[in-house]
C-alpha cells in the first residue's frame, strides 16, 4: 500500500507545477471518481439540476470538493480538510525577457518567503495560466528551461568562510539561452505548443517549479525528496481521504465533507482564492442554502462543524537542534503533529488536540506534539483565518519536514500515508 500511495503521490506532484494545475489535477481526479464539476454562475440545488451531492468547484487556483449524505439538512455540520495549492518561489515579471553579456535572461519576483540559495543551479520549468484578449484561460508549462547559476568559487573565494548571500533583484535571475536580447521573447517560448501566439496573450500568472522527480531514496526506501511538499502532502492526502470515503458511499450520516485548498497562503492568503477570501464561506454558505437553510441556519451549521488545517510542520533537524524546543521533539516517521502555539499562530486549543488523538487512535497511527522554540518564532497557516472568518472550531496538523521552503523538502514516506488515515477517519465521522 505505501508504495502505491506514494507512486499516485508522485504522480499528483508532477502533474502540480503550479496552484492552477494543482486545482486542475484534484478536480480531474474528483471528476473521476464521480464527483461533478460545479461552476459559480450555475444555480445551486444539491440532488436537483444544479450542484450534485458529489461537487467540486475550482477559483483560480483554488478548489472545493464536497460530499453531501442522503439525510442532510440546512443545519447539518462541515467536516472541512483545508490545506494550501501555492509554494514559495519566483513569479515571472512583466516584459521578462531580459539578458546580460550575451546571455537571455527572465525577470522574475520572489514569491513567499523561499531559500533563495536552494534554486541555485537546477534546472526549473515555468508553469501556471495564460488569458488571452478574449478572457479565455490557458494552463501551460515549458519543462526544463532555465537555471539561476551560481558564482564560481573562484570568482568568491570567501563564499564558505564568509556564506553566500544573495541580492533578491540581482542575483536570481535565470538564464536560458544565449543571444540578442532584443531579437528573443521568452513568452514565446512559454507558450509554444499551447495552440496560443504570444501576441495573444494580454495577461499571465506563471511561476518556476523544480523539474527534478520526486524520489524516494534512504535507508529501505523511507525518506522522500521532492518539489512542493510544502503542502501538496496535505492537498493530496485530504483528496485521498475524501474520494476513499465517498467512494464507500455517500458522506457519512450527520456530515457534509468538503476539502478545501486555497492558494495564495505563502503571501498571506488574502485574495479572492485565499483563506481570507471569500470562497470557502461562498460554498459553505451556498451549499447549507439549497439544503433548505434561512435565517440562522448557516450559523447554527457552522457551529456544529470542524475544519482540521493540514499543513506542512518541522522536524527537528540533527544538525540545528538547538533551534528547536528542548521537550517536544517530532522526528520523521514519528507521525503526523499536532501543531501548537499559544499565541494562536495555529488555531490549536484543548477541543482539538482531543479531536486529533480520538482521529488518530481510530486510524491506528501515532501523532506528535509540536511547539516551537520560544526564541524561534512560528510560521501560521490556513487554520487561524478560517476560524477568525467563519467561527468553525479548527485544529492545526499536519507532516514534519526538513528542508521547509526549499525547492525540494525531505520528509518520511510514513508520515504522508499516515496523515491520510487519520484525515480518513475524520471523513469518515470517527
Amino acid at each position: 500500500m505505501a508504495s502505491e500511495f506514494i507512486d499516485d503521490f508522485t504522480e499528483f506532484v508532477q502533474a502540480s507545477p503550479s496552484s492552477y494545475h494543482a486545482a486542475a489535477e484534484v478536480a480531474a481526479r474528483a471528476q473521476a471518481a464521480g464527483f461533478a464539476r460545479v461552476e459559480e454562475t450555475d444555480a445551486w440545488s444539491v440532488g436537483g439540476s444544479g450542484v450534485p451531492a458529489r461537487g467540486v468547484l475550482v477559483r483560480d487556483g483554488a478548489v472545493v470538493a464536497w460530499s453531501v449524505p442522503a439525510d442532510a439538512g440546512p443545519v447539518t455540520g462541515f467536516r472541512i480538510v483545508g490545506a494550501h495549492t501555492d509554494s514559495p518561489g519566483f513569479a515571472l515579471k512583466p516584459r521578462p525577457t531580459t539578458g546580460s553579456a550575451g546571455w537571455l535572461q527572465a525577470g522574475l519576483e520572489v514569491y513567499g518567503g523561499p531559500l533563495l540559495n536552494s534554486w541555485l543551479d537546477r534546472e526549473l520549468e515555468l508553469a501556471g495560466r495564460i488569458v488571452t484578449r478574449d478572457g479565455v484561460e490557458r494552463l501551460v508549462r515549458t519543462g526544463p528551461l532555465l537555471r539561476i547559476p551560481q558564482l564560481a568559487v573562484h570568482l568568491d573565494r570567501s563564499v564558505n568562510a564568509d556564506g553566500l548571500v544573495l541580492d533578491r533583484q540581482r542575483h536570481t535571475s535565470p538564464v536560458w539561452g544565449v543571444g540578442d536580447v532584443a531579437a528573443a521573447d521568452l513568452l514565446a517560448r512559454v507558450v509554444e505548443g499551447s495552440g496560443v501566439e504570444a501576441s495573444e496573450v494580454a495577461g499571465f500568472d506563471l511561476v518556476t517549479a523544480d523539474t527534478q522527480p520526486p524520489r524516494v531514496f534512504g535507508l529501505d526506501g523511507t525518506l522522500l525528496a521532492s518539489q512542493r511538499l510544502d503542502n501538496l502532502i496535505s492537498v493530496y492526502a485530504g483528496l485521498r481521504a475524501l474520494l476513499d470515503t465517498a467512494g464507500a458511499g455517500a458522506a457519512p450520516s450527520g456530515q457534509i465533507d468538503v476539502l478545501v485548498a486555497f492558494d495564495h497562503e505563502e503571501i498571506g492568503s488574502e485574495t479572492r482564492s485565499g483563506a481570507s477570501g471569500p470562497i470557502l464561506h461562498d460554498v459553505l454558505t451556498r451549499v447549507v442554502r439549497s439544503l433548505g437553510a434561512d435565517g440562522e441556519d448557516v450559523q447554527r451549521a457552522y457551529a456544529a462543524s470542524w475544519c482540521v488545517s493540514a499543513d506542512a510542520g518541522h522536524a527537528v533537524h540533527p544538525n540545528y537542534p538547538e533551534r528547536h524546543d528542548a521537550a517536544n521533539r517530532p522526528v520523521a516517521g514519528g507521525g503526523p503533529l499536532l501543531k501548537i502555539n499559544a499565541s494562536r499562530r495555529y488555531a490549536t486549543d484543548a477541543h482539538g488536540a482531543a479531536l486529533w488523538a480520538r482521529l488518530c487512535s481510530a486510524a491506528g497511527v501515532a501523532y506528535q506534539e509540536f511547539v516551537s522554540n520560544n526564541d524561534v518564532p512560528c510560521g501560521t497557516t490556513i487554520g487561524p483565518l478560517t476560524a477568525t472568518r467563519l467561527g468553525i472550531r479548527t485544529v492545526d496538523v499536519g507532516v514534519p519536514l526538513l528542508s521547509m521552503h526549499s525547492a525540494r523538502e525531505l520528509c518520511h514516506v510514513d508520515d504522508l500515508e499516515a496523515l491520510a488515515r487519520a484525515l480518513g477517519a475524520f471523513f469518515a465521522g470517527r
